[in-house]
């Protein structure tokens, strides 16, 4: 058999993929989600599982949700359950432009783009921007759906370090020196300001001008991804990225955090020549969004509290994440940290130097407790000493629980790498506060 020709499958034989040769050379870098790949364990009853981000659903009016459903088919279902527009329908793309008035963006309607979630605004703005090799700056650590996106393009990720006040400015210019010292293109930063998945840090009012100002001089895009910017725990809204500098800003929203995850209603607000390439990005994407989820959501934003909603959602995530980090307090062995957020769904957690939590995550399962270990947040295989847990969804108890097995499951580690002469007690013990992005 010649070098060249296609590897025939012998019967019974499956280990072998018949399609190898047709895909496309970007394939290669798509991988599974680590995430992902928990979620069929961490939905087992007997575990307790703070590894997945899914919204708490349980203050919606459920009641009066499915009779304005009913409505919408019986008064419109020739159009709801019929074909619509790529760019989303008018009065929604309205109601939007009222949304994100909160956050200080003042918009059109016209330059909104209604996307099936914000996942695929990310995907299609990649796919507009970025070409093979191109690099793309995140966060370290970034949003793995964001990360899977830009590998499925063939995007480089550089990340750029945080701390306890999100983004450092200076770490973002020394990345964009170096990439123009090297004769690397920079497409955009992509950055979540606000309640960071996975980092739980918030990006300081401070540093934002700046960031945006450092963007501009280098001829950088400002990717902006906002889902939780209205989840603050103490009320607090703020200033989008966007509000400070429309033309280079392309923001990203969704609904999947404020109301309903399962419709998949998400926008894009892109600066006006932008917007028609997105349209066409989406049209062949998906053809329209779904019209129906899309005035589901609609009729939600019209007829009930909604911010009044948004805050039952901000009281129970505000009683979870008290939970957790009252938990890890009392919980956690000495030489692990983790972050403090004041909004959102996430904390970070780093532990002593030498335990691997992917390596450990198998164990922890074993005894009834999943999270998402830090890997899989980084493009290039940092994020070892770091895991992310979810206060979002179980119950403030559950927490409690699933906190103390994991702390039982770092102690044991912790007690074999003492007995195998890994690492010193005096190593163990180290700093008590490093930044998020610790390696």
């Amino acid at each position: 058999m010649t070098e060249n020709r296609p590897v025939r499958l012998q019967a019974g034989h499956h280990n072998l993929d018949p399609h190898l040769d047709r895909y496309a050379a970007r394939t290669a870098g798509m991988t599974a989600s680590e995430i992902r790949a928990l979620f069929a364990v961490a939905s087992r009853p007997e575990v307790v599982s703070l590894a997945g981000g899914m919204p708490n659903l349980a203050a919606l009016p459920l009641d009066t949700l499915s009779t304005q459903v009913a409505e919408i088919i019986a008064e419109d279902g020739l159009v709801a359950l019929q074909y619509g527009s790529a760019h989303g329908i008018p009065v929604l793309r309205e109601q939007i432009c009222e949304i994100m008035a909160l956050e200080g963006i003042s918009a059109h309607p016209d330059d909104v783009v209604v996307t099936v979630g914000s996942q695929m605004g990310l995907d299609m703005v990649t796919r507009l921007f970025c070409d093979p090799g191109d690099i793309v700056i995140a966060e370290g650590p970034s949003y793995v759906g964001a990360l899977g996106s830009f590998t499925a393009y063939q995007a480089q990720v550089t990340h750029v370090t945080m701390d306890d006040d999100g983004l450092v400015p200076e770490a973002l210019r020394d990345a964009l020196a170096q990439a123009e010292k090297h004769g690397k293109r920079v497409k955009f930063l992509y950055t979540i300001p606000n309640f960071h998945n996975p980092a739980g840090v918030t990006l300081a009012v401070e540093r934002r001008a700046e960031i945006l100002e450092i963007c501009r001089e280098y001829g950088v895009l400002v990717v902006e991804d906002n889902p939780y910017g209205l989840l603050g725990f103490d009320g607090q809204t703020y200033p989008a990225l966007r509000s400070l500098d429309p033309d280079n800003v392309v923001y990203l929203g969704s609904f999947s955090k404020t109301f309903a995850s399962g419709l998949r209603v998400g926008w894009v607000l892109a600066p006006h020549a932008v917007r028609e390439k997105l349209v066409l990005a989406a049209e062949s994407a998906t053809l329209c969004p779904p019209t129906l989820n899309q005035m589901i959501v609609s009729r939600y934003l019209a007829t009930h509290d909604w911010q009044g909603q948004i805050k039952k959602f901000q009281e129970s995530y505000r009683e979870r994440r008290d939970a957790m980090l009252t938990a890890l307090e009392q919980h956690m062995p000495a030489g692990c940290s983790w972050t403090h957020p004041d909004g959102g769904f996430y904390v970070w957690v780093t532990v002593p130097p030498g335990v691997d939590t992917k390596a450990m995550l198998p164990r922890a399962v074993t005894a009834r407790v999943a999270y998402a270990s830090g890997t899989g947040f980084y493009a290039d295989a940092f994020g070892s000493r770091q895991m992310r847990l979810s206060y979002c969804y179980p119950t403030p108890d559950r927490i409690k629980e699933g906190v103390r097995r994991l702390a039982a499951v770092l102690e044991s580690e912790m007690d074999l790498m003492r007995t195998f002469g890994n690492v010193s007690p005096r190593t163990i013990s180290g700093p008590q506060n490093p930044s998020p992005d610790t390696a």
